[in-house]
């Protein structure tokens, strides 16, 4: 039997604490992260659209990283935004400086949204991978 693990970077331990949930969640190969939005290790939500963009994306990276995985293990992303024709394109110029893979990309959809979680939140990114064992 698989028995789920929770991955939980420590910059990422006050969300497990406040919201009673992981960032990420490993069965066997699998990783199914939770969304992952423009703020600090203390909630700040970061200001500036391309900086917030950058700070989701770092926050993806740090939960990747806790599991021992990158961006290549990434087979399937879904996006959120509030005010998405206004920063699709800044979105993507960011997406395309952490996701190289430009002849087999992750599966992507990305759906507008009224709001987020927190005040000012205009992103959150929710990823899967597969790591090989």
């Amino acid at each position: 039997m698989i028995i789920p693990q929770a991955i939980v970077p420590p910059t990422m331990q006050n969300l497990f604490e406040r919201f009673h949930y992981a960032p990420a969640v490993r069965i066997g190969p699998w990783l199914f992260c939770a969304g992952q939005v423009g703020r600090d290790a203390n909630l700040n939500v970061i200001e500036g659209e391309e900086a917030q963009i950058i700070q989701a994306w770092e926050n993806v990276k740090t939960v990747l990283t806790e599991a021992g995985a990158g961006f290549e293990h990434v087979y399937s992303m879904m996006t959120y935004h509030v005010g998405i024709q206004a920063q699709l394109q800044t979105f993507i110029d960011v997406k395309d400086r952490y996701i190289l893979r430009k002849h087999s990309p992750p599966t992507w959809t990305g759906v507008g949204v009224e709001a987020l979680t927190f005040p000012g939140q205009i992103v959150e990114i929710q990823i899967n991978a597969y790591l090989p064992e």
